[in-house]
């Protein structure tokens, strides 16, 4: 057993003041000896340094260590790509057992929550990608089989990665703890939402609201509903209260740009994307947000790219600055680029959207086999995206001899009825609102 095994274990042990003393010794001997550790002994080292600071209540301090352990994880991913394992039997197991840099990025978080650092803290959660934030809501419900408090949270990351299953059983679970709160009427709205049963999802945020008039995920539902449904001025009122709750949540912003973008209000939407750029800071999010508002203006288009390219220097995974990237490629009809930018974003993850949106761009260079392929992928991922389905029959369609006369337009496929059928009236939210018992309401 080496001394990182002896920190590690004492950590384990929840001996917080001697892992302090130790850790402390040890980068400071590291720094004077670089090759004393190994990349990932030194990461282990300083996020073990950083935990032990975060126990004795010294969040800036432990931010910094949590920094510095990233940056090193981040020179040691490159390293390991550049090159191959040196068959170090010391190093082999450890890398093996690295601490996880999502728990880092979540300690950072709850560092700066300590601190009052709101904006810092979303930031850092933001950069943390949906399908690697799910589990951590996992595990708390593990610990806590009756939790309510953030499930709300949960619902909704579990409906935008398409697991409507996961999402309809969570709903049940919470409405069987109590219908008193907002969460579970918030979870069975994410599901109605992402059903595309909008008026139902209205019904369901309204009622999580009076519930709770402070949720912000009911106001980001009930405003997601209203303006699916064409009622965007109602939608708009439901945003901005829910930024007054939330001044330091990208996603409240985003509904409100959307609608404004929704409405023509260009100009509206612009002054709202510079002021969350000023306000929350220079990040992939807000940069992409920033662009997706110059994308509505042809004068702006080239600003658009710029801020784009800035976006995804900072965070290439990030898949909404992909998805618009992609957006401006195929105005351009730079398809080759386009895929080679979505091939490199598929690299270490799998997403829905990215892929359909390269089934499109292969059907633009004629690579039908591969982009029937990518149709596959993304409705694996998501059984209810329309789009892909579409993109799919119509590949189908055209392959067809009886069908092959009948062509249409490549456009069409961006143009289809992803809003079509809202199954959206007042007549069908009073009818939810008379079948309350369905919900558990006696």
């Amino acid at each position: 057993m080496n001394v990182i095994d002896h920190v590690r274990d004492m950590a384990a042990a929840g001996l917080h003041s001697n892992v302090r003393l130790l850790s402390s010794l040890l980068l400071t001997m590291s720094n004077n000896n670089p090759e004393l550790f190994s990349p990932p002994q030194k990461y282990q080292l300083l996020v073990y340094h950083a935990d032990s600071l975060f126990h004795d209540k010294e969040y800036r301090n432990a931010v910094s260590k949590y920094t510095m352990a990233l940056q090193q994880k981040k020179a040691l991913s490159k390293t390991s790509k550049v090159r191959p394992s040196t068959g170090n039997s010391a190093s082999t197991p450890q890398s093996q057992c690295l601490p996880s840099e999502i728990e880092v990025k979540y300690k950072m978080a709850e560092c700066y929550t300590m601190l009052k650092q709101d904006k810092d803290a979303i930031a850092i959660l933001d950069g943390i990608p949906s399908r690697q934030r799910t589990p951590k809501f996992e595990q708390a419900q593990m610990l806590d089989p009756y939790l309510i408090k953030g499930m709300d949270v949960y619902g909704y990351l579990l409906a935008r990665e398409g697991r409507l299953e996961d999402v309809e059983n969570l709903g049940c679970r919470l409405f069987n703890i109590s219908d008193q709160h907002a969460e579970p009427w918030v979870v069975s709205g994410c599901h109605s939402f992402y059903s595309k049963r909008y008026s139902r999802a209205l019904y369901l945020g309204a009622k999580a609201i009076q519930l709770n008039s402070n949720s912000v995920q009911a106001l980001l539902l009930k405003g997601a509903a209203l303006r699916n449904m064409g009622r965007v001025q109602e939608a708009i009122i439901h945003f901005r209260e829910a930024i007054r709750l939330a001044p330091c949540r990208l996603d409240c912003y985003e509904g409100l740009i959307e609608c404004y973008l929704a409405s023509n209000s260009i100009r509206e939407a612009m002054v709202m994307a510079n002021n969350v750029y000023k306000t929350l800071g220079a990040n992939a999010q807000t940069l992409t947000l920033l662009a997706t508002v110059c994308l509505e203006d042809p004068v702006t288009q080239e600003k658009a790219k710029t801020l784009l390219d800035k976006a995804l220097t900072q965070r290439p995974d990030y898949i909404k600055a992909v998805v618009k990237k992609a957006e401006l490629l195929s105005r351009e009809q730079k398809y080759e680029d386009g895929i080679a930018l979505l091939r490199n974003a598929l690299a270490n993850q799998s997403d829905c959207v990215l892929h359909r949106i390269l089934g499109d761009f292969l059907v633009a260079v004629n690579e039908y086999q591969e982009a029937m392929d990518q149709y596959s992928i993304a409705l694996s991922l998501d059984p209810n995206d329309q789009k892909s389905l579409e993109g799919m029959q119509k590949m189908e369609k055209e392959e067809s001899p009886t069908d092959a006369t009948q062509e249409e337009d490549v456009d069409d496929m961006e143009g289809s009825g992803e809003e079509g059928d809202l199954e959206g009236s007042d007549s069908e939210a009073a009818q939810w609102a008379d079948q309350e018992q369905w919900f558990g309401m006696q």
